[in-house]
């Protein structure tokens, strides 16, 4: 349940962002940006942390290689979803969603690896012990 739950809050935090709705971050600036600056930079910078909290997580976790691996797995995967057909890439907006999907998938999983490899191994990272 605790994946599923940081893969869920990465998937919402991507797609707050920019989606392929009028519904998300990007759009909403765009439209307001005269008459609700302060809001949208409030509204950025929660955005930010949200990225700096996962993509921090992430990069110490799996880091960088790790996070090429995971996303080259999802994108192995889409290739083989659209291999055999069960795929299909010519609607764009479902390419936007099958991206931030995608993206949200790195990002739950460098969030979650730690704790993954933790409860596997039975080992804690240097980081992890408490002082």
């Amino acid at each position: 349940m605790g994946f599923l739950l940081r893969w869920l809050f990465a998937f919402v935090l991507l797609a707050a962002t920019f989606n392929p709705t009028d519904l998300n971050y990007v759009r909403w600036v765009r439209a307001n940006w005269d008459d609700q600056m302060p809001l949208a930079v409030l509204l950025g910078l929660l955005l930010l942390i949200g990225y700096i909290v996962y993509l921090r997580a992430t990069v110490r976790s799996i880091g960088g290689i790790g996070m090429v691996l995971v996303a080259a797995v999802v994108g192995a995967l889409i290739w083989v979803l659209y291999d055999y057909q069960v795929l299909r890439l010519d609607n764009r907006d479902a390419n936007t969603w099958l991206g931030i999907f995608a993206l949200s998938l790195v990002l739950g999983i460098g969030l979650s690896w730690s704790l993954a490899r933790r409860k596997l191994s039975g080992q804690a990272d240097m980081d992890d012990v408490d002082e």
